[in-house]
């Protein structure tokens, strides 16, 4: 197996433990639907959950339909805001579709309009967008979502960091600009103020990562180590940032510390197995 290959295992396998508590991270076989979506009809909320859709049982149709009915009768704010977020828990917990999730927490959020539900559905988006194995038209879908309930909360807190860093996320990783400097600006004026920022570190070094700035990266995922010894994220990312700049001994190193610290079997017979790759 090749090592993209063996990163995207380890990686997706150790994120999906720490990300997401109920909700589900998109996996490889959505991926592929969702691929096949965005060429062929364009992504949109519609054509997602249509073709989410069609993976659902009888009985799954069946309690989707009741939900989806109350929007039809619902005359109230507060009546429309609670089935918006009964529609992301059926989509989270009886289907397991996080596309469907993201826009029915998006939709709740704009509706509820306050920096808290705006900030976590944000970060649900972002959380997705980043994921490496994402479409880009998914990607932008995501993040152009995101955009739109980040800067609806920074006008109700300008100076909520949190919601700055993933503005600048979504220009950095979601195809939402030819300029990814507009990201890089908006992260580092948090990071230039407060160097501790632990998540912007992280998100810099993934940007850094994802531009072949290996070096970069690896001085900001050491930053957060340094602060955040058992970060997993910054630890398999560091991991692959000494492999990809030919530093075996160090990448085996920093794997064996993420062996020693997954509780998942399949995660640490990943990591098992690419720190003997890396020996060979």
């Amino acid at each position: 197996m090749k090592k993209a290959q063996w990163i995207a295992i380890i990686a997706g396998l150790i994120l999906f433990s720490i990300l997401y508590i109920f909700v589900p991270r998109t996996n490889k076989k959505e991926l592929a639907s969702t691929s096949e979506v965005a060429v062929n009809q364009g992504v949109s909320a519609k054509s997602l959950i249509d073709g989410a859709k069609t993976s659902l049982t009888a009985d799954q149709k069946i309690a989707l339909l009741s939900i989806e009915n109350q929007l039809n009768t619902n005359s109230k704010t507060a009546d429309s805001l609670k089935t918006y977020k009964a529609l992301a828990q059926f989509w989270a917990k009886e289907a397991q579709r996080i596309e469907p999730y993201l826009y029915y927490t998006y939709s709740a959020a704009l509706l509820e309009n306050t920096e808290k539900s705006l900030t976590f559905a944000a970060q649900q988006l972002v959380d997705n967008f980043t994921n490496p194995d994402a479409p880009p038209a998914l990607q932008n879908w995501m993040a152009s979502n995101a955009k739109v309930l980040l800067e609806k909360a920074l006008v109700i807190n300008p100076i909520n960091d949190s919601a700055k860093i993933n503005l600048g996320a979504c220009y950095l990783f979601g195809n939402i600009s030819d300029n990814p400097m507009q990201g890089i600006l908006k992260v580092k004026e948090v990071v230039d103020k407060n160097p501790h920022n632990d998540y912007g570190q992280l998100i810099l070094a993934l940007g850094g990562k994802k531009s072949g700035q290996y070096e970069k990266a690896i001085e900001r995922f050491l930053i957060v180590l340094n602060d955040q010894p058992n970060n997993i994220e910054a630890m398999v990312n560091l991991a692959e940032c000494y492999e990809l700049t030919n530093q075996k001994a160090i990448a085996i190193q920093w794997y064996t510390k993420v062996k020693d610290l997954v509780n998942i079997p399949e995660a640490k017979q990943a990591v098992s197995r690419r720190i003997q790759e890396l020996k060979k």
